[in-house]
């Protein structure tokens, strides 16, 4: 058995007063072999270069990853990381039984040293537009920490989601003309996305706020949120959460800009606030690979840096498997020395995930007919695919292909 990580709250307890903030770093399991060969390489590489405080792996929506989250988790684990393994509620069910995939995760997962665990209710399956409990299983988050605690004591250390912005599930789209009627809470985390505005109303966000304080009480040790653009909101949610008694710490969770098309789909489907500033600066530069790259680095380390000022001691990077604007931004803050120099995303081809956790009605997919957009999804989890790229020979006369999920993948 290998030396047990340290609980992450207990890291962060230790760090001295005024001291630089830490880093963290965030991956997903790749689609391929290579992929996860070229994972791990970069994995060893960040920890030498970056001496990240913790490294989470997620685990994938409806547990498509779940034996490769592991899998990885446990290898963090052996080469020096404090893993910090994402664990979600959904299709966990083994033999009839609807809990017996989370408890055999969590007895692998301690057995394999690991001692810190993200607390997740997860996205739907591939193929399904919402997220149903299954019968007999855990309903959400809450219950998973609380099943945590009750089999495990304090034996694992417990983080769970924040969102600053409120949950994408409660989030309201507003009609013509109710802008008007915002409160200026409201006003400060809303979204416009095509011409509509989006908004947590106050009387969800205080729902979102009780929720957040139960899973606190029920024994998390420390929040990490949901990516967010404008740090004026990621303060009003921690002056929030001091005023509904939440006093464990708050990592604020950075998206790191890559490219363009992550950017605008992650934003849209989370409904995250952009500024204004920030959306016209990513248009300029859409085409600009390298040029986006740069600005996402200057951007990142802009944000990094209110942060810091703000008393963030954590800083926790959504690294969509790279290591380039990592770099540039703790290059920057002065945390590394000289490091974006050196990196390598040779094999950022490979850095895919597995399934399409992303894929949802509107969305542009691919599968072996071709190309097109994902009409609809019926509740049997099949796919209407109205085609515009086909790769057979001349244009069949439906339009439309009926997919299975795992037949299409979102481009």
């Amino acid at each position: 058995m290998p030396e047990a990580n340290p609980k992450i709250i207990d890291l962060i307890k230790a760090k001295k007063a005024g001291s630089p903030p830490s880093t963290s770093l965030e991956f997903f399991p790749p689609r391929t072999d290579e992929g996860v060969k070229n994972l791990y390489a970069r994995m060893e590489r960040m920890l030498k270069t970056s001496n990240p405080l913790f490294t989470d792996i997620t685990w994938g929506a409806g547990g498509s990853t779940a034996d490769l989250s592991l899998k990885i988790a446990l290898s963090m684990v052996e080469t020096g990381h404090v893993s910090n393994m994402h664990l979600t509620c959904t299709n966990m069910d083994k033999d009839g039984d609807p809990i017996a995939g989370v408890h055999d995760a969590l007895e692998a997962a301690y057995k394999g040293g690991i001692r810190n665990i993200v607390a997740l209710r997860g996205d739907p399956p591939h193929g399904q537009e919402t997220w149903t409990a299954t019968e007999g299983g855990f309903s959400c988050a809450l219950d998973l920490v609380k099943y945590i605690r009750k089999e495990y004591g304090d034996e694992f250390g417990v983080a769970v989601a924040g969102y600053p912005e409120g949950h994408p599930n409660a989030i309201t789209e507003l009609k013509p003309g109710e802008e008007a009627n915002m409160t200026d809470a409201e006003k400060g985390r809303c979204s416009k996305f095509d011409g509509i505005t989006y908004v947590c109303k106050d009387e969800d966000y205080k729902k979102e706020m009780d929720y957040l304080k139960q899973k606190v009480d029920a024994g998390s040790d420390l929040i990490i949120t949901q990516m967010f653009f404008d740090v004026e909101v990621f303060k009003t949610f921690v002056t929030d959460c001091r005023k509904w008694g939440i006093d464990c710490p708050v990592v604020p969770g950075l998206m790191c800009l890559n490219a363009y098309g992550g950017f605008k789909k992650m934003t849209k489907f989370c409904r995250a606030r952009v500024p204004q500033e920030l959306n016209d600066k990513m248009d300029s530069i859409k085409d600009d690979t390298d040029a986006l790259k740069t600005f996402g680095v200057e951007f990142g380390a802009k944000v990094c840096q209110e942060l810091t000022n703000f008393g963030c001691e954590v800083l926790h990077f959504y690294t969509l498997n790279l290591e380039k604007v990592v770099y540039g931004i703790t290059d920057q803050l002065g945390l590394t020395d000289s490091v974006a120099g050196k990196s390598d995303e040779s094999d950022a081809k490979s850095m895919q995930a597995v399934g399409s956790a992303w894929a949802r009605v509107g969305d542009k997919v691919k599968c072996t007919q071709g190309e097109g957009t994902l009409q609809e999804i019926r509740k049997d989890g099949v796919a209407v695919i109205c085609m515009e790229k086909w790769n057979v020979a001349g244009e069949p006369a439906e339009p439309l292909v009926y997919l299975q999920a795992g037949q299409y993948e979102k481009l």
